[in-house]
């Protein structure tokens, strides 16, 4: 790993995205354990996090931020020696790895303390301090990628071949000779990087339109109520209103807000698919998939069969909606009606309770696995509740040496249970990777990251189906499953769908116009719901309000690849002999294990998943047929 990578990777992966033994520090407690408080300090130290494993206090951050200028240095004065054989190659990656655990610690520190107090501007301007910091870095070390590839390939393999103390870098160095024939000269390449932040302005405009100058519309519900439309208020309406006028009304009012700028956004989306097909023809590349998919080493068929195969797959979704259709009692239903909740649930799941069920859940990957996530849990690693200032969401974040930090915002929900044990399979993905790879390889990419926190879900939902005969909870438990297929898979490739639709206009010389984007977004919503549901006119206006279409292009098809991934090996660890699912399990904590020492298809391969063949993609398919067959058979129990 080069570098700049580590830089790229330490700042854009801050949020990826738990079990506990009767014996850890929070599990004697009651069912009625959740603070009342908001307040941070008023909340039980065992729910808090412990930064000390990390620096015992801020002037040890401090002397370590003093000392990465020297450390930096010592680094730069290598510039010009690679060439001089393996023991010169070698210093400079050892030298490498000493600056990247080195970020990651002064990085990773005031990051987390701001995330659970944003209202401390003390640790802001630290973070600050770092950010600007690590900037200045990428600049002065940016020599060695450069350097490494100028010196003949074959020369660097045969250093490798005869010296192990290489082993640890050898894939990232035959990983940069790979890219290289996609790399240009030094005149080319200084090009593309002072077109740089010109690609950036279609991003940041869209942020600004989309942030800062966004105006949501107020509108009066049937109960006199009346609703400015955010993003927060507009999705909690929809889940919240019993009243479909309402959601129908809110929906035309939010989503027309994007409409009512859509010759803006067309522009904006217009200048960023010209700038990825710019840089896709600059560095050769045939279409710009080729080109978002070339760092992971990933085959071009990989997206374009999930996409074959989710389009074929669509009767059970359209099952799911006619069913909500049926039970929510609508002469008319449409894509605003999908948010609310069937049917009403008692069961609370306490921090305490849904830490053992975590735990039980994962007993089938065997007792080191258990073992290593009580470790885990034990040691001040799990930043549990809301408080004042604290940081929406959930997510998984590591320094190597250290191990994982998991924030939650835990509520007693069962979506908070299933959250716990989602960040708990990323938790346990990274202890188990940070124990079995050296530093150079200990990073898992995002194309394999969510394998490990949706099979931890699996298993959740496996168990708890088990412990209820309850008709109404063993409904809601596959309507969670359900909903996040829907969400997590389905949505995904509808996105990817448009993705490469849209990249292909302007590699075919076709306009970008708000009619041309409209009607292929409308379209895809046509394919993929058919007759199950209505839908709305201004539903057209969708592709102006996602994100990830303008910010990271070609990002959303490793939800849904992730989520196929995990449904296949699931299925093989728990289906056929006991000798089969034995294998399948080693074979999926091997995977866990090998953290980033290989291209991810080639991992995933070697556990059991062949993402280039649709049995792969229709294994969520046919995950979402059955579920919603048991969801049928449930609903038919339950008293209306």
């Amino acid at each position: 790993m080069t570098r700049n990578t580590f830089f790229k990777r330490t700042l854009c992966a801050a949020a990826a995205m738990i079990a506990v033994s009767s014996t850890t520090p929070g599990l004697a407690a009651t069912e009625a354990e959740r603070p009342s408080t908001r307040v941070r300090a008023e909340i039980p130290a065992e729910y808090r996090w412990d930064f000390s494993a990390i620096y015992p206090d801020w002037a040890a951050w401090e002397a370590d931020m003093q000392r990465i200028d020297a450390v930096v240095a010592a680094f730069v004065k290598l510039k010009g020696t690679l060439k001089d054989g393996p023991e010169a190659l070698l210093k400079a990656y050892q030298a490498s790895d000493e600056i990247g655990k080195l970020q990651a610690r002064l990085y990773r520190y005031p990051q987390l303390q701001r995330d659970v107090d944003g209202n401390d501007q003390a640790v802001a301007g630290r973070f600050q301090r770092v950010s600007a910091l690590f900037a200045k870095f990428a600049a002065a070390t940016s020599w060695f990628e450069p350097e490494l590839l100028a010196v003949p390939e074959a020369d660097v393999k045969a250093w490798i071949a005869r010296t192990p103390a290489l082993a640890p870098y050898a894939f990232g160095i035959n990983d940069s000779f790979r890219k290289q024939r996609h790399v240009l000269d030094a005149d080319g390449e200084r090009l593309l990087s002072l077109a740089r932040p010109v690609g950036r302005a279609s991003v940041s405009a869209y942020e600004e339109l989309s942030t800062t100058d966004i105006k949501f519309p107020t509108i009066t519900t049937s109960d006199g109520r009346s609703v400015t439309l955010t993003p927060g208020n507009y999705s909690a309406l929809l889940e919240n209103s019993p009243n479909q006028a309402d959601r129908a009304k809110a929906a035309a009012a939010h989503v027309g807000t994007y409409g009512a700028q859509a010759n803006t956004y067309a522009a904006i989306y217009a200048g960023i698919l010209q700038r990825d097909w710019f840089n896709a023809q600059a560095r050769k590349f045939t279409t710009t998939l080729d080109a978002a998919l070339n760092d992971n080493d990933v085959p071009r068929s990989v997206v374009e069969t999930l996409i074959e195969t989710t389009r074929a797959g669509t009767a059970p979704l359209q099952r799911y909606a006619k069913l909500r259709k049926k039970l929510m009692g609508l002469a008319d239903y449409h894509l605003y009606d999908g948010f609310r909740p069937l049917f009403a649930s008692t069961q609370k799941y306490s921090y305490a309770r849904a830490s053992a069920l975590a735990l039980e859940a994962v007993a089938p990957l065997g007792d080191d696995y258990v073992q290593r996530y009580k470790k885990f849990v034990g040691g001040g690693r799990i930043d549990v509740y809301e408080n004042e200032g604290k940081k929406s969401g959930a997510y998984s974040a590591g320094v190597y040496g250290v191990g994982p930090y998991q924030l939650l915002n835990h509520n007693d929900t069962l979506a908070s249970a299933f959250t716990l044990a989602h960040e708990g399979g990323h938790a346990m993905h990274t202890v188990l990777s940070y124990e079995n790879q050296p530093f150079s390889t200990a990073r898992y990419t995002i194309f394999v990251a969510e394998v490990a926190s949706t099979t931890n879900e699996r298993f959740l939902l496996e168990t708890l189906l088990k412990k209820t005969s309850d008709p109404k909870e063993r409904f809601l438990l596959l309507q969670h499953a359900v909903d996040s297929i829907v969400g997590t898979f389905y949505s995904q490739v509808l996105f990817a769908d448009y993705e490469l639709q849209a990249h292909k206009l302007v590699e075919q010389g076709q306009p970008v116009t708000p009619d041309v984007l409209n009607k292929l977004y409308a379209g895809l919503l046509k394919t993929y719901y058919g007759d199950a549901l209505t839908i709305d006119d201004f539903y057209k206006w969708t592709w102006a309000r996602i994100p990830h279409f303008y910010g990271s292009p070609y990002y959303v098809y490793q939800y849904a690849t992730c989520f196929a991934s995990s449904a296949q090996l699931f299925k093989q660890m728990t289906t056929g002999s006991e000798a089969s699912k034995k294998a399948a399990t080693e074979r999926y904590l091997t995977l866990l294990k090998s953290g980033g020492n290989d291209h991810p298809m080639a991992q995933l391969q070697r556990a059991g998943v062949d993402l280039t063949q649709r049995a792969t993609v229709q294994a969520v398919v046919d995950q979402l047929d059955a579920l919603v067959s048991q969801m049928e058979i449930e609903a038919a129990k339950i008293p209306r």
